[in-house]
Order: structure tokens, then sequence, then C-alpha cells
């Protein structure tokens, strides 16, 4: 995979870790449940255009599993852990910001690579 994309795969990834806030419990989401799920997003968030169900579908899911605060804080240490000196540009990462509302999920939260995701 390029690195272009791997790093826009890993952006998208950490907005939506970010949209996933903590509650508590055993965390049951793993990353690769998290690849799995956003890997339809992986063409919107490169190159932008129209974003498909897939991409939507698979944030909507990943939100439905990550209802736990260890889920949503095992969410976003993969997603941390996977973009941990990978670069990515501001326009990839406006795009994968905007996919939660752009899927008709509103997060209340503010979307950064530097997240605690502990909070």
């Amino acid at each position: 995979m390029p690195t272009s994309v791997l790093s826009n795969l890993l952006s998208l990834m950490l907005v939506v870790s970010v949209a996933l806030a903590p509650e508590a419990a055993e965390a049951t989401v793993t990353c690769g449940d998290v690849v799995s799920h956003l890997t339809g997003c992986i063409s919107y968030v490169s190159t932008g255009g129209p974003m498909s169900d897939g991409c939507c579908s698979g944030v909507k899911t990943l939100y439905a599993e990550a209802q736990t605060s260890d889920d949503r804080q095992s969410v976003c240490k993969c997603i941390k852990s996977a973009v941990n000196g990978m670069p990515f540009s501001a326009v990839n990462l406006d795009r994968a910001a905007g996919i939660p509302d752009k899927c008709g999920l509103h997060i209340p939260y503010k979307i950064s690579p530097s997240t605690d995701c502990s909070k």
C-alpha cells in the first residue's frame, strides 16, 4: 500500500477514534476491526469526491461496536500507534474529520492528532 494511502487511512482512523467517547468495561474491538471497518474510507480521505456507502457503513459499525470506555480507548490507541511518525496533510485530516458528520454521526468532540486516548 503506498505511503500516502496508508497515511490517509491512519489519519481517518484517528478521527474516528476521537469520535468514540469513553465509558467503562473490557475492550473487545481490535486493531484489525478498526482497519476492516475504515478501509472503505481510504479513497475519500485520499482524493475527496463522493464518499462511498461502505465508508459510512464501516464508520457506523465501528461506532456501534465501541460502546465501552475500554473499546473506545483501544480504538484510539490503535490508531495513534499506527499514525505515529506518519506524515499526513491538513486536507486529508479535514476530510477525515468531516466523515462522522457526513455519515450522520454528530460527535461533540474536537478531532485532533493530539487527542489523549485516556480521556
